[in-house]
């Protein structure tokens, strides 16, 4: 495993990011663990996942000046953090996400931050995706800026999972929508880190056992 997989797994364990037990995801799908981007508190903890969401930012998209919309609530930190991590490197982009309710006094609107103009190009930064609900959501909202084209989604995890059908979720987002889906680690990063200590064994099996019903074929 690659060495920035290793430590951004660690950091996920260590700011309890990534928790084992019984969970019910946003798809309703009961699931073995957990990545909760919520539990991010500290100062410190935001700055490195900006690092790490930067990197990958770096790797897959390069130095092309985008957009970051960081979905409400968790996508907001997640892309104001990945921001300032760019800007550090030298790419200096601008970041929006959306409110909840639209608000309809001072400035109003459903945006805060970077509107996006027509001709620009937008990267979703989300958490994880495990049926592609919240993916959909963020089109269904983003769909409200004429002109705007949604280049990439970046996540902390892939979950490898199916999304509505036999596929992967992340693979039937990039058919739906015609944009790439990149993530950091996957459960099967997640596996083989846990798989190095034996205290882990109920874990992984519990995970095995769960993408043997629910993995993408």
């Amino acid at each position: 495993m690659e060495a920035y997989k290793r430590e951004f797994i660690d950091f996920l364990k260590s700011a309890n990011v990534l928790k084992f037990g019984d969970f019910t995801a946003k798809s309703g799908r009961k699931i073995p663990y957990f990545i909760n981007a919520g539990e991010i508190k500290t100062g410190m903890q935001i700055k490195k996942l900006g690092e790490f969401y930067a990197k990958a930012y770096s790797e897959k998209i390069g130095d092309k000046k985008t957009v970051l919309y960081g979905p409400a609530y968790k996508g907001i930190s997640i892309a104001v953090s990945a921001s300032v991590a760019l800007a550090d490197k030298g790419l200096d982009i601008p970041f929006f996400f959306n409110r909840k309710e639209a608000k309809d006094h001072g400035e109003g609107g459903v945006f805060v931050g970077y509107v996006p103009k027509e001709g620009e190009e937008v990267v979703i930064t989300e958490d994880v995706i495990t049926a592609g609900t919240a993916i959909r959501e963020s089109m269904e909202i983003l769909s409200g800026l004429s002109g705007v084209k949604v280049a990439a989604a970046l996540i902390m995890v892939d979950r490898k999972e199916k999304g509505k059908g036999e596929k992967g979720a992340m693979a039937e987002i990039e058919e739906e929508f015609g944009f790439p889906v990149y993530s950091v680690v996957d459960v099967y990063d997640i596996i083989e880190y846990l798989e190095e200590d034996e205290a882990n064994a109920e874990n992984v099996q519990r995970i095995k056992n769960y993408l043997a019903v629910n993995g993408a074929k």
